[in-house]
């Protein structure tokens, strides 16, 4: 259960009205016994509207799900499965977009200490394990969704097998100068899929070349965007040593790649990443990433969460499966 004021006197020594007055900004309170109070209740995980809300003996019926962009398929596939295991709940759905470029846990805290809904449903914000130790403290159902800790239940993906199985697979049909289509360097699904590619590389004895990791310009949704996909394209075609294939690290910005190829009048065997329905419809060899059902493990695992609070964490990876179609048999 949430802390409570309660809670806070007892821990502070002090009586219930004088954590009430420091919280009031009232000018009566030592400063010393106001910052030992505020520390308390910070280490406690207590906010002043959390408990006005935890009056309430009845559940909110509420469920939230922070994400860090709504405006790309990849979101849109998870929400259609969350929604699709909440059709039959009586529980509101709130989602609310976090900011990545002003502090991901900064913003995640704020959210968890306000109390508004029963359980949070965290999509792909990559918080360190540090910080998610953190949020434990305020004691609410949380699941993680492309994302992995031992502190939460969590559903991920395992992007590094990814990377690995679609850049043996190129390796496999006599490529070598394979390039890496990145998204943001630093993004961790992207780090994780680059793994895989190294370690593709290294087992066949095909040295990694620096120039062959490329992105585009544009860093909106950390690049993975078609924008993005169709100016990293122009860069690779305009390489002075032609390539033999590419691996991209998502649908989307190979939209953009092959966009730039038909533009250029040329062709080079692709694979990408995730399997989203428009792939199907473009010929376009992907790895397929259970998007729409991991959305609905995770929205399970919440719900669980929040009517058994004491269960097992489940902690749910899973694997690739590489979907050949057109774009890679060239």
């Amino acid at each position: 259960m949430p802390k409570t004021i309660y809670d806070i006197a007892k821990e502070a020594g002090v009586s219930i009205a004088t954590v009430s007055r420091v919280f009031n900004s009232s000018n009566s309170v030592k400063d010393s016994t106001r910052e030992k109070i505020l520390k308390i209740a910070d280490d406690l995980g207590y906010h002043p509207q959390a408990y006005a809300q935890g009056l309430a003996s009845k559940k909110k019926n509420s469920m939230m799900m922070l994400v860090p962009v709504m405006s790309n398929y990849f979101f849109t596939e998870i929400l259609r499965g969350t929604q699709d295991v909440l059709a039959d709940e009586n529980i509101e759905l709130t989602i609310l977009n976090i900011n990545q470029e002003k502090g991901v846990f900064r913003q995640v805290e704020q959210v968890i200490k306000r109390q508004w809904a029963d359980g949070y449903l965290i999509v792909s914000l990559h918080m360190t394990q540090q910080e998610l130790q953190k949020l434990k403290r305020y004691n609410v159902p949380i699941s993680l969704l492309d994302d992995h800790s031992t502190h939460f239940d969590s559903v991920s993906f395992n992007n590094e097998q990814g990377g690995y199985t679609a850049t043996t697979y190129l390796l496999g049909k006599g490529h070598r100068r394979i390039v890496f289509l990145s998204g943001r360097k630093e993004a961790i699904p992207n780090k994780e899929r680059f793994k895989g590619y190294l370690k593709a590389l290294r087992e066949s004895k095909v040295p990694f070349d620096e120039s062959l990791h490329i992105t585009g310009d544009s860093m909106d949704r950390d690049g993975f965007t078609e924008k993005n996909g169709y100016e990293a394209m122009c860069k690779i075609l305009n390489l002075d040593k032609p390539v033999d294939a590419i691996f991209c690290t998502s649908d989307i910005k190979a939209v953009g790649a092959l966009k730039a190829m038909n533009d250029f009048g040329k062709r080079i065997p692709l694979i990408s990443y995730d399997n989203l329905s428009i792939s199907e419809y473009i010929g376009l060899s992907t790895i397929f990433q259970p998007m729409y059902k991991m959305g609905c493990q995770a929205t399970r695992h919440l719900l669980n969460r929040i009517d058994n609070p004491d269960v097992i964490i489940c902690d749910h990876i899973h694997n690739p499966e590489l979907i050949i179609r057109d774009s890679s048999e060239i």
